[in-house]
């Protein structure tokens, strides 16, 4: 009964507090560009001393940042004064949006509605390079930061003898906030890559991340912020191109082509924004970085698309995620979603698979609107309906999607939520598999401590179809309890066989899975190893009738490095029964699978590891090897960089994997070399390739961006796909693309 009651009730004492800010309001002009001489910064004071997050936990920070904050009625501003040991920075690239790790650069996270739960990131390095990104869930894991989010605001820094300076200006009308609000909540971390030191204005615990919205401090405005007037932006494109596809010459998107549409946004109030699309053009989205899947079941990637990214975890957020503790985050490389089940996937809207290319092919999406974000203190809501066109080609029906979510803040960090999501077919008629309709409901519970040891959620979803499947539900509870010295999570997810969430994410059904992870921490403090981290972790799919079909559990160690370098090692019992024929040397279905009714026990190593990114050269790394099903695997993925700073990004990508088995032998792997090279702040290359051996193709991508003014520009996109069998091109595409962003 007290376990429940803390689950219930999570009113732990809060790590920090102190008095608000005093934020200071100006009517003098202040120009952003890194000096910071106006009269305004002068009479601010500081919000206080940065604590060391990284090596210690304990100490002050070395070296000083002073960061101040003021505001007029437009704009809020904020500076920062970083004291180094020398000006021999570590910068990655020109490039926007890069992650904080293995780079010198301050970052200011801005809670608006003081909820500890969302949050805006801006983030910016000595040479004024800017950064954005949205934090949701309490940013209590690393899966909950979208740094694809992308809005108006401006900065510039500048660097002198032993310290460097950064101001910025956040226009209102990027924000959303409550009006006639006195205070927000705010927190700020920087990395120092000449002493190789990750300080915060908030002490953190190193057992919580860096960006946990739990730790922060208040800010009151001199006076209560208004509405900052009418708050309209207008986004059109105008893109043009021609497609081939030569494997069908009868593709009716063959040939040249004029397109035009837009996005528009509309402060319905301060806290409620409407985004409304016609005809929305995605070509400018990077693709996805391909993988070679060893497993039996779908992943997911990352949302892009501008469209669908603001409150998206209002929509997406459902559901259940993995979540390891002890994984090294995977800074800067993107890849696979993290998520095991979600009645809503906003992906599913506008994206297909293609089965030849492996790649993701767009369905075109006629309308779009999205009305999102804070009621008030305590409701948010989010209504989505978009709207797809037929591709008689493809044999995809157009189809109207409906998405209404609701979430009551309860506590100090928790919530509970809803929602509904429905698919409408437009055309059922087009295909045998397509259905009239298809629905989902859910609520969840979700739980966070004012101390963020204690985390969670519970959640249950219902799906309706016109066949009125039986067992049409799933539902899950998870809870981690993580201190400095140990960490406890268990998750369990019960999907049942008709289960049907055709607007979400459902790699499989029919299954009760398991997910205890078991951990202790210990900090030698010398001069090798920082931390590390032993335990024991189990992962164990149950389907009724037949019983366990899947598990992988075994002992791991974690170790972070004092030279930033980190690793996780784990040793691996695996147990798999086939419930259907399995492609399991990954041959694209062309060599003979492993049959159904078939079980295997078998037992590998795996290693996580990342090298000190503050180098030229830096190493991500995860090679596997033992048994795979009843025969051998070896395996290694990851990257290799190299950066010529500030302007050229280079990485070879590469997954090879030598399977041996009884019933043959494959080698399958990935490869491919990518280039960001950023002639300026506004001016950027990125070109790469990916061959897949899976599916026989060469993937060559190449765009050219311009960002001509804020969040305003010129696109250049050659996408080639070759046939490697045959040295023949599948399919390719050149596209020009024009956007431009108005305030009215």
């Amino acid at each position: 009964m007290r376990f429940l009651l803390l689950l219930l009730f999570p009113v732990f004492a809060f790590a920090q507090s102190q008095a608000p800010y005093k934020v200071n309001f100006t009517t003098e002009k202040i120009k952003i560009d890194g000096v910071l001489d106006e009269p305004i910064w002068e009479k601010s004071t500081t919000l206080g001393d940065f604590w060391q997050y990284f090596p210690t936990d304990t100490l002050k920070a070395v070296y000083k940042t002073d960061v101040k904050i003021a505001y007029d009625d437009k704009f809020v501003y904020i500076s920062a004064k970083c004291y180094t040991k020398s000006n021999k920075f570590v910068i990655l690239s020109y490039r926007r949006d890069y992650r904080a790790g293995g780079n010198d650069n301050v970052t200011f996270v801005i809670d608006t509605f003081n909820d500890k739960t969302n949050a805006f990131l801006f983030g910016m390095n000595p040479l004024g390079v800017m950064r954005e990104a949205l934090l949701y869930n309490g940013a209590t894991d690393n899966s909950f930061f979208s740094e694809f989010w992308d809005n108006k605001w401006t900065g510039e820094s500048k660097i002198y003898d032993n310290y460097w300076t950064t101001e910025i200006a956040i226009p209102f009308t990027t924000l959303r906030f409550k009006e006639n609000t006195p205070q927000w909540l705010f927190k700020s971390y920087r990395f120092d890559t000449q002493i190789n030191e990750q300080s915060t204005l908030v002490q953190i615990p190193q057992n919580q991340i860096i960006m946990n919205l739990g730790y922060a401090v208040p800010i009151e405005f001199e006076k209560p912020l208004k509405k900052s007037g009418a708050n309209i932006s207008l986004i059109p494109y105008i893109a043009a191109g021609n497609a081939q596809d030569f494997v069908n010459p009868k593709n009716p998107n063959n040939g040249s082509r004029l397109n035009f549409g837009g996005d528009a946004k509309i402060a319905v109030t301060s806290g409620l924004n409407l985004d409304l699309t016609i005809n929305p053009d995605f070509s400018n989205v990077e693709a996805d970085r391909q993988i070679i899947n060893l497993s039996r079941f779908d992943i997911n990637f990352p949302e892009q698309r501008q469209f669908f990214l603001e409150n998206s975890d209002l929509f997406s957020g459902f559901g259940s995620y993995v979540i390891n503790p002890f994984l090294p985050p995977q800074s800067n490389l993107g890849g696979a979603g993290n998520q095991i089940i979600s009645p809503f996937f906003s992906r599913q809207i506008g994206i297909a698979r293609d089965s030849t290319t492996g790649l993701g092919v767009p369905n075109r999406i006629v309308y779009g609107a999205r009305l999102s974000g804070k009621i008030d203190d305590n409701w948010r809501l989010g209504l989505l309906n978009a709207q797809t066109a037929d591709d008689e080609f493809k044999g995809i029906s157009g189809a109207n999607y409906g998405v209404l979510a609701v979430q009551r803040k309860i506590f100090n960090r928790s919530n509970i939520a809803a929602i509904f999501v429905n698919k409408q077919t437009l055309h059922p008629e087009m295909s045998p598999k397509l259905t009239n309709f298809n629905r989902v409901g859910g609520l969840e519970y979700n739980f966070t401590s004012k101390d963020s040891r204690w985390t969670g959620k519970a959640y249950y979803h219902q799906s309706f179809s016109e066949t009125k499947q039986k067992d049409a539900f799933a539902n899950g509870f998870s809870i981690m309890y993580s201190v400095l010295k140990y960490t406890f999570r268990w998750a369990h997810d019960w999907v049942g066989k008709g289960y049907d969430a055709e607007v979400g994410f459902v790699p499989r059904k029919d299954y009760l899975r398991i997910n205890p992870t078991l951990g202790f921490s210990f900090y030698p403090r010398n001069k090798l190893v920082n931390r590390y981290s032993v335990g024991v972790a189990l992962e164990q799919y149950t389907m009724p009738n037949i019983g366990t079909t899947d598990r992988i559990a075994g002992p791991f160690l974690s170790m972070f490095f004092n030279s930033s370098a980190r690793m996780l090692f784990s040793i691996n019992q695996n147990y798999t029964y086939l419930f259907s024929d399995f492609d399991a040397l990954r041959s694209n279905n062309k060599l003979t699978p492993l049959r159904k009714g078939s079980e295997y026990t078998y037992y590998n190593a795996s290693l996580n590891y990342f090298s000190d990114q503050r180098k030229k050269w830096w190493l991500f790394a995860q090679p596997l090897i033992g048994q795979y099903y009843d025969g051998n695997i070896v395996s290694l993925a990851g990257s290799i960089n190299y950066r010529y700073q500030p302007y050229i990004a280079l990485a070879m990508n590469f997954t090879y994997n030598h399977i041996d088995l009884p019933i043959g032998k494959n080698n399958v792997f990935l490869i491919g070399p990518r280039l960001d090279w950023t002639f300026s702040k506004k001016v950027f290359l990125t070109t790469y390739m990916q061959y897949n051996s899976q599916f026989e193709n060469m993937n060559i991508n190449t765009r050219f961006q311009w960002r001509f003014a804020p969040v305003s520009d010129f696109f250049l996109v050659y996408i080639d796909n070759y046939n490697t069998a045959n040295g023949q091109s599948r399919n390719r595409s050149i596209q020009a693309k024009l956007t431009y962003w108005f305030n009215l």
